[in-house]
């Protein structure tokens, strides 16, 4: 492709506290429309804004984790339009004073590691929700007032597929700071997008298109895709990109023009004439700065190091830091990571995908876990039982080997059981042991299968390997 994208993400963060951003009334979700709107949500005569404490707070925890500098002094300032949604016809918000500025967040794709640079975080209030019917629209004001923390990168994206695990990486990061739910479904997490190509011997930047009205991370990327086709398209006829903002329609899978680009000064920023600027206290953010638990990059590069596991394991442990931590206490009772990681990341992860749920929500325990992995090593079940017994030591908690005692699964160990069953196999199927005698090895698969067949799983597997080929000599 002669054409270079370049893409700026605007992720926008809903902080997970249990009042709003500048009054008491409740961050809940999922209430009756308009119950948590109070004058101050609403910009009646006479209300004041104060700034709820816990908001900074959460927001400086995000900022260094980011590796931001924080600011000295921070202010607010209204940025001014007129929408439905927005009753006091201005938004709470940040502009040439914000939290932090200058960060950067790693991320990694296909064994590459690229710092995407972070050019400021700063705070904002939200808007309240349109609902469209046929012939009016219906406004819900609980959200108005709600607590956002933008997160803006300069254009060093360079793919919609990057941009991608950009995101993935940055809503892992946040989790594990246990600052919102980051739930797109419930709005948590929005993002909006910047895109431009340029020839790649081009100085300097494309002309830009604003992106919004995307859901998820797959819209996202979706999105961008169809962009940089409709943008490269435009190019090759030799005209100009039109700055504008764009909506995706993921039914449609394209974007339709909303508007043309505004500029910073068509929003008449000012500074908020009922909050004075705020002093950062260096020792509060350096006390905020001890809460940030190991986060998830550093956490995989641990892990491949102290277990000895893949690197692609160790990337699909740390994404949820509930997941990373429930691997290391399985691994703390029993030392085998691998076999651990495996089951987690195969036969458990079925299960809490099917269900849409985290680790945290199921009653299996690390310690039963770990248990099973010992019982499979030591040979006393073997991998079907264990799939067998899974999903009741998910639902219900109970132990492994209470469970196998209690189905009568215990494994067949004994040797001379053992040879019983194969004489009885072999004689069965004379065929097949002509075909691995004249050198059909996969005969070998069958015969093993028979064995596992007519003891119902529960033959030790690696015994029955042996056995046959002693009696196949």
């Amino acid at each position: 492709m002669k054409y270079e994208t370049n893409i700026g993400l605007e992720a926008h963060l809903q902080l997970s506290t249990k009042s709003k951003a500048f009054c008491s009334c409740s961050t809940e979700f999922g209430n009756a429309p308009n119950t948590q709107a109070c004058p101050v949500c609403l910009g009646l005569p006479g209300s004041l804004p104060v700034l709820n404490r816990e908001v900074p707070a959460s927001a400086i925890k995000v900022a260094l984790a980011l590796n931001c500098t924080i600011a000295d002094r921070m202010k607010f300032d209204r940025k001014n339009y007129y929408y439905p949604d927005l009753p006091k016809n201005f938004q709470i918000s940040q502009y040439d004073k914000p939290l932090a500025r200058n960060g950067f967040l790693e991320i990694q794709a296909e064994k590459v590691v690229k710092k995407i640079r972070i050019k400021r975080v700063h705070l904002e209030e939200d808007a309240g929700k349109l609902f469209h019917k046929e012939g009016y629209s219906l406004i819900d004001y609980n959200r108005a007032g709600t607590p956002l923390l933008e997160i803006v990168t300069e254009p060093d994206i360079s793919s919609p597929e990057e941009a991608y695990t950009y995101l993935t990486f940055l809503k892992s990061l946040l989790r594990y700071l246990d600052v919102s739910d980051c739930n797109m479904e419930e709005g948590s997490l929005r993002c909006d997008a910047n895109i431009s190509l340029k020839k790649k011997e081009a100085s300097g930047l494309g002309i830009k298109t604003e992106l919004k009205n995307m859901n998820s991370f797959k819209g996202v990327r979706n999105a961008l895709d169809y962009e940089v086709k409709r943008q490269s398209a435009i190019l090759e006829e030799g005209a100009e990109i039109i700055q504008e903002t764009r909506l995706w329609d993921a039914d449609k899978g394209l974007t339709t023009s909303m508007r043309s680009k505004e500029e910073a000064h068509d929003y008449r920023y000012f500074p908020e004439p009922d909050l004075t600027p705020f002093v950062i206290d260096k020792e509060v953010s350096e006390r905020i700065k001890t809460d940030i638990p190991e986060l998830p990059r550093a956490r995989e590069v641990r892990f491949v190091s102290q277990y000895h596991i893949p690197e692609y394991d160790a990337s699909v442990l740390t994404q949820e830091k509930k997941t990373a931590d429930f691997f290391e206490k399985a691994v703390e009772i029993y030392n085998n990571p691998k076999t651990i990681s495996n089951w987690i990341m195969s036969d458990i992860s079925a299960v809490l995908n099917e269900r849409g749920i985290s680790i945290d929500k199921v009653r299996l325990s690390a310690a039963n876990l770990a248990k099973m992995a010992r019982m499979l090593d030591e040979g006393a079940i073997s991998t079907k039982i264990a799939k067998a017994i899974l999903i009741d030591m998910i639902d219900k908690g109970e132990a492994p080997d209470v469970l196998v005692r209690e189905k009568g699964l215990s494994q067949i160990s004994d040797a001379g059981e053992l040879e019983g069953m194969i004489a009885l196999v072999l004689k069965e199927n004379e065929k097949t042991v002509k075909d691995y005698k004249s050198g059909k090895k996969n005969a070998l698969t069958f015969l093993v299968g028979q064995v596992m067949k007519a003891s119902r799983g529960k033959a030790n597997p690696k015994m029955v390997n042996e056995i046959l080929k002693s009696k196949l000599k």
